[in-house]
């Protein structure tokens, strides 16, 4: 079992940046694949990003691509998530959530933390 604890939200102007962490408790983070997700206020949790457990494979939104960048560090036991060129449309509650290697759903998620983008 591991615990995420997100960080780093906040406001930003449109075209701003931010980046997210998110701590994970126990020794167990290096076996688990990561994902970042969001939900923004009236809609439903939607994907950002996902990275395998090494890090060396990383999938993407559409609609983050070539802004946001999902990377890992296993000796830190932190996921982290660098959000360039926001727009408002980024606004949301952001949460990160961990997979076994292989599976297809999330079994463990942070509380989440408030991005709000304003124009």
């Amino acid at each position: 079992q591991v615990q995420l604890v997100e960080s780093g939200g906040g406001l930003v102007q449109a075209g701003g940046s931010l980046r997210l962490s998110c701590a994970a408790s126990g020794r167990t983070f290096s076996t688990y694949a990561m994902g970042w997700f969001r939900q923004a206020p009236g809609k439903e949790r939607k994907f950002v990003a996902d990275i395998r457990r090494s890090g060396g494979s990383v999938v993407y939104a559409d609609s983050v691509k070539g802004r946001f960048t999902i990377s890992r560090d296993n000796a830190k036991n932190t996921l982290y998530l660098q959000m360039n060129s926001l727009k408002p449309e980024d606004t949301a509650v952001y949460y990160c959530a961990a997979r076994g290697e292989g599976a297809a759903t999330y079994d463990f998620w942070g509380q989440g933390t408030q991005v709000t983008v304003s124009s």
